[in-house]
C-alpha cells in the first residue's frame, strides 16, 4: 500500500494514536515518511527491535525499543548503540520468557540505566511460557524500576483474528 493510503485509512477511523509495528519496520524504506506523515493526524508510536539505527525516527514519534532477551534467539542482533540515540519520550520493552531471561534483562537495565535513559521501560512474558505472578514477584523483590507489560491484544483476540 501506498504510504498516502495508509494514512488516509488512518484518517478515516477517527483515531487519535497510530502505532507501526510488525516485523521490523525500519527495515522497511516506506517506514519513516509514514511516520511523518501520520504526525499531521494523530499521536506515533514505532515498535522497532533495536537491530537498526533509531535515530532515523522523526522526532515527536515515540520509540518503543524491545530489547531481545536471549531465549529469543534474536538478542545478538541487538544494535546497543541504541541505548544512546534514546529520546526522554521513547520506551525500552522486555519480553522474558524463563528466569535467565530475566536475571539478563535486569543486568541490561540497571548496566545502561535505561530508566533513566527514556521514559518507561516495560518488561512482559512470552504469552503462555512464564507465569506473569512469578515476573511480577521478581519485579517487585528486586525493587527493578520497570512497568509489567502484558501482551494484552494475545489474551483479548484469538490467533486466528489477531495472526501469529
Amino acid at each position: 500500500m501506498a504510504v498516502s493510503t495508509l494514512v488516509d485509512k488512518f484518517r478515516s477511523t477517527g483515531l487519535a494514536l497510530a502505532e507501526v509495528t510488525g516485523g521490523e519496520p525500519l527495515l522497511q524504506p516506506g517506514t519513516v515518511p509514514l511516520l511523518q506523515q501520520l504526525q499531521g493526524v494523530g499521536a506515533v508510536l514505532v515498535e522497532t527491535n533495536g537491530s537498526q539505527d533509531i535515530s532515523v525516527i522523526p522526532e515527536g514519534v515515540i520509540a518503543i525499543m524491545d530489547v531481545k532477551c536471549p531465549s529469543s534467539g534474536a538478542s545478538g542482533a541487538m544494535d546497543w548503540e541504541n541505548v544512546s540515540r534514546l529520546r526522554p519520550r521513547d520506551e525500552v520493552k522486555f519480553v522474558v520468557g524463563d528466569r535467565n531471561d530475566y536475571e539478563w534483562a535486569r543486568q541490561a537495565i540497571r548496566k545502561k540505566q535505561l530508566s533513566r535513559r527514556c521514559q518507561a521501560v516495560l518488561i512482559g512474558t512470552v504469552f503462555n511460557q512464564l507465569n506473569p505472578a512469578d515476573l511480577a514477584a521478581w519485579i517487585i523483590e528486586d525493587c527493578l524500576p520497570v512497568r509489567l507489560n502484558l501482551q494484552m491484544h494475545k489474551s483479548i483476540w484469538p490467533e486466528a483474528v489477531r495472526g501469529v
